[in-house]
């Protein structure tokens, strides 16, 4: 995909943000696993939170195109900070660009154009892959919602002041309405960080727990879409594929930070008197290593430039999907020879290498599973239907041809 001039000037812009002061940090960010705010500072500086926030309210008004060229660069150095772009871009903030309120967009775009990275509250301890068994509740009561349940893996909880809460919605009948959309600020009675995970990887970046507990929620932050809340859940999901692109960029990035780390290990490090580099096993290593980014790199800007189906403001939902598979899979397997490259010092904490091994594991997991993905595709392919729940099984007698 060709791009732009102005788009290589916002490349370069972040590759030489992020090969500075962003690297220069990304250990630390590891081992103290705080959350980096100097970090959201540059960003703040460098204008790359709210890049898809429109000109009118304070932001720049650019595509997730745009977008993914800054997470690809800031992921080569630091993982948490290529996450803090994806989620002050991508997901609940494109959500409430999308379907919110005027009042709405104020308030979430002033939040994040001076450094908040929203949340995006879906996953629950028996409702992960299955999103719509959530039991997060939400019962009408006069003009309020009264929101109790539990949600955990939310990333940025306890940092994040913006959050978009999933829950299932009952008028004051009982009646069952579908899933809404509901918007909280840290701090407001009822709504808690009731625990936080020790990660394997992506160590700054809290995954925590959020316990409601009479969660009193005014009209004024209820997010419906025009399709309410029948069918509003489907359109508020849609603001997912926006955060699949970005986390398969985040992928991606982390892959080609390796490769780089190994292309320039392999002309330095020598063995049997010669640079390693000259053996033709080592080339074909980091032969494929550069194929596979490369596939990566333009299925996740194809999908990224993509449109969805009726005029949907985020991704086409099967390229985001078949995008964030591959991608996802293929970083893996990149860092995983990248470290194989550097032999005993890849495993060492004294080099990069055994970090992004840790954080590059999460992206076959989060934003939907790799096998759910496949599924989606798998759906769309066959033109079918493809339920999950046991009430959808058929029992179909096998015959032999």
């Amino acid at each position: 995909m060709q791009l732009s001039p102005e788009q290589l000037t916002l490349q370069a812009r972040a590759a030489e943000l992020s090969n500075g002061l962003i690297s220069a940090r990304a250990a630390e960010v590891d081992r103290s696993r705080e959350y980096p705010w100097d970090n959201v500072e540059l960003l703040k500086q460098a204008g790359f939170l709210g890049m898809t926030i429109p000109q009118e309210l304070g932001g720049q008004g650019r595509s997730f195109l745009d977008t993914v060229l800054v997470i690809e660069q800031m992921a080569r150095s630091c993982t948490v900070t290529a996450r803090i772009v994806v989620e002050a871009n991508m997901g609940a903030i494109s959500a409430v660009m999308a379907y919110g309120t005027d009042a709405q967009r104020k308030l979430a775009a002033d939040l994040v154009l001076n450094g908040d990275k929203p949340a995006i509250c879906i996953t629950e301890p028996d409702a992960g892959s299955d999103a719509s068994g959530m039991t997060t509740r939400a019962d009408k009561r006069g003009n309020r919602y009264v929101l109790n349940g539990r949600k955990h893996w939310i990333t940025g909880a306890g940092v994040s002041r913006l959050h978009l809460i999933f829950a299932r919605v009952y008028d004051e009948a009982g009646e069952d309405l579908g899933v809404g959309g509901f918007l909280a600020i840290r701090g407001a009675e009822g709504l808690a960080v009731t625990k936080r995970e020790t990660t394997m990887g992506l160590c700054g970046m809290p995954e925590g727990e959020l316990t409601f507990t009479d969660l009193e929620i005014t009209p004024d932050m209820v997010l419906l879409p025009p399709s309410g809340f029948k069918r509003g859940f489907a359109d508020l999901m849609n603001a997912y594929n926006s955060q699949r692109v970005g986390a398969g960029t985040v992928a991606m990035g982390i892959a080609a930070g390796a490769l780089q780390h190994a292309t320039v290990w392999a002309k330095m490090r020598e063995q049997f008197g010669r640079p390693i580099a000259e053996f033709q096993g080592l080339q074909w290593m980091l032969a494929d290593m550069q194929t596979q980014l490369t596939a990566s790199r333009l299925m996740l800007y194809t999908a990224a430039a993509s449109t969805g189906p009726n005029g949907s403001a985020f991704p086409d939902p099967d390229l985001a999907a078949q995008a964030k598979i591959f991608a996802s899979e293929a970083a893996i397997k990149i860092v995983n020879d990248a470290l194989q490259v550097f032999g005993a010092r890849g495993y060492s904490r004294d080099f990069p290498l055994e970090r992004m091994a840790r954080d590059v594991r999460m992206f076959t997991i989060g934003g939907g599973t790799a096998q759910v993905l496949r599924t989606l595709v798998a759906s769309k392919l066959l033109g079918m239907k493809l339920p999950q729940t046991r009430d959808g099984y058929v029992n179909a007698p096998l015959t032999i041809r």
